[in-house]
């Protein structure tokens, strides 16, 4: 018995000494690791990739981004609240130069006369219905938005945009630069040398 014991014993003290067999190393398929490619942006396509999106520079680049965010309903649609002594909004996004705003109207809301200063832009609608007014030299123009519609206006541009209907309304407008001024005027108010440059994409 006691060399039974014994024996034990030191087998105990045999398996405390001998490590256990390591387990075998999963190699990478392809051999590599991420070790071996540190340095090397091209050694896999996803490290150096060329497709990813880019900020908009141009007027058709804002006018594209406008349209894919206003498909995005998932996006803006979560985020609108109305509030019944202001108008409402947030802003979505900002980029190099630019920046996109969610404004919702509920019915009779105006943002009254004004301009954006030195700033350009693209505005659309994205639920219910809106009226612009525009003033420049010619006179007064007027023209109701709805989804699926853009404008497209230049710097120091003179409008209106009311909610005339009976249901809320929500928009989106993208200004660059960043709006940093928007100026008031009264209804009648035309200034001497305001620039005529407005556009409607569709």
């Amino acid at each position: 018995m006691t060399r039974i014991r014994k024996r034990n014993r030191d087998r105990n003290k045999l398996a405390r000494r001998s490590p256990s067999p390591a387990a075998p190393a999963r190699g990478w398929t392809d051999g590599l690791s991420d070790v071996s490619i540190a340095g090397d942006p091209l050694a896999f396509p996803h490290l150096a990739r060329t497709d990813l999106p880019r900020h908009p520079t141009t007027v058709a680049g804002h006018a594209r981004l406008i349209r894919e965010i206003a498909a995005d309903r998932a996006r803006w649609e979560p985020l609108v609240r109305y509030d019944a002594l202001t108008r409402w909004y947030a802003r979505l996004e900002t980029g190099p130069g630019y920046e996109v705003w969610l404004l919702s109207w509920l019915p009779g809301q105006s943002s009254g006369f004004h301009d954006h200063g030195e700033s350009s832009g693209v505005m659309t609608v994205v639920q219910g219905e809106l009226i612009e007014r525009s003033l420049t030299r010619a006179g007064e123009g007027a023209r109701t938005l709805r989804p699926g519609g853009q404008r497209v206006f230049s710097s120091g541009y003179l409008h209106e945009v009311v909610n005339g209907t009976l249901e809320p309304a929500v928009s989106i407008h993208l200004y660059t630069p960043g709006l940093t001024e928007m100026n008031q005027y009264g209804g009648t108010a035309v200034p001497e040398q305001h620039p005529q440059a407005q556009a409607e994409a569709h």
